[in-house]
């Protein structure tokens, strides 16, 4: 789970709340093919089991062919079922410990919201990434906690684990959070439901 600062690689990819049709892995294809997705998140939320393994299983063929990291939202059982790289918890979710045992030496994230101390309870109990945010106003998701750059800076003094950041990235606001060593930053909307932009030229525009 490392970046290095010649790393391009620097999106942390987040499924549309809906996937309605093939469309959709045709356009994950081309964003994963652009070579800036370290990785993918499957986060479908009213989706039945059943359709989540089955297209958890297309997306994982995808992400393989681009040495994409594949996680699942929430759930460690799926993503054991699915032999996904790892699972992404959120506060209400299972906690690390027990996630950990189902899981073992795969990729746990996990939501520190804006709060340092959620942070370092997570650090003490291993996990392998943290998620703070929202950073800015976000349509796929309803904002319960807002936060700024001044958690990154934070965060980087107590810790060197890789941080995402989430909530609203898009064109003209994730330079900055680059800048300010976000090491990763989730993204969805911008990529998957942006008017002006295809996923591959949306994607193509991150530099």
């Amino acid at each position: 789970m490392k970046q290095n600062k010649t790393n391009k690689k620097f999106v942390y990819l987040i499924s549309p709340n809906k996937i309605k049709s093939n469309d959709f892995y045709v356009d994950l294809d081309q964003v994963l093919s652009s070579k800036k997705v370290s990785f993918f998140q499957l986060r479908l939320k009213k989706e039945t089991y059943k359709n989540k393994i089955y297209i958890g299983k297309k997306i994982k063929k995808i992400c393989r062919k681009y040495n994409v990291k594949f996680l699942i939202n929430d759930d460690p059982t799926l993503t054991k079922k699915l032999n996904a790289d790892g699972c992404h918890l959120g506060q209400k979710d299972m906690d690390i410990q027990k996630a950990r045992k189902i899981l073992k030496n795969k990729i746990i994230g996990i939501t520190c919201h804006n709060s340092i101390n959620l942070a370092n309870k997570a650090i003490k109990d291993g996990v392998d990434y943290l998620a703070f945010g929202a950073f800015y106003s976000s349509k796929t998701k309803k904002v319960k906690y807002k936060t700024n750059i001044k958690i990154l800076d934070l965060a980087k003094k107590i810790t060197n684990i890789p941080i995402v950041a989430i909530g609203g990235i898009k064109l003209n606001n994730y330079k900055k959070l680059l800048l300010n060593k976000a090491n990763f930053l989730a993204i969805s909307g911008y990529i998957w439901n942006n008017k002006k932009y295809k996923p591959l030229e949306a994607i193509k525009k991150l530099r």
